[in-house]
């Protein structure tokens, strides 16, 4: 599995509240996107970014991590399954554009694996 990029999840009661100090304050002010329950702040130049997270829309559990994988997004859940990680939620094409599953680390955080359309 080849890694693209790392997002940090933020959870957040309400993204409209906590946007100015992400925004504002630390100057991530780049949107990337913004779909209700999770949008993405980053810096103009592209180096830093956070998601901040109110609640997964199709998984039971929240993530702490999303770490981009492009293609190799089905390579990665079988090697997962493999090794006997526990998959949270099942691969899936999500209706938001992007390929995912979302597996718990051995240290119990769960990690969401995705491949944005896009990349």
């Amino acid at each position: 599995m080849r890694v693209t990029g790392v997002t940090t999840n933020l959870p957040v009661a309400d993204i409209d509240a906590a946007r100015g100090f992400y925004t504002d304050y630390l100057g991530l002010n780049v949107e990337g996107f913004n779909l209700g329950w999770v949008a993405r702040y980053g810096s103009p130049d592209g180096r830093a970014c956070v998601q901040l997270v109110t609640r997964d829309a199709t998984s039971p559990q929240d993530s702490v991590l999303s770490v981009h994988v492009g293609s190799d997004v089905d390579e990665a859940y079988a090697e997962a399954q493999r090794r006997g990680y526990e998959i949270v939620h099942p691969l899936t094409d999500e209706p938001w554009g992007v390929r995912r599953f979302l597996v718990r680390a051995p240290d119990g955080n769960v990690i969401n694996i995705v491949n944005h359309r896009d990349e």
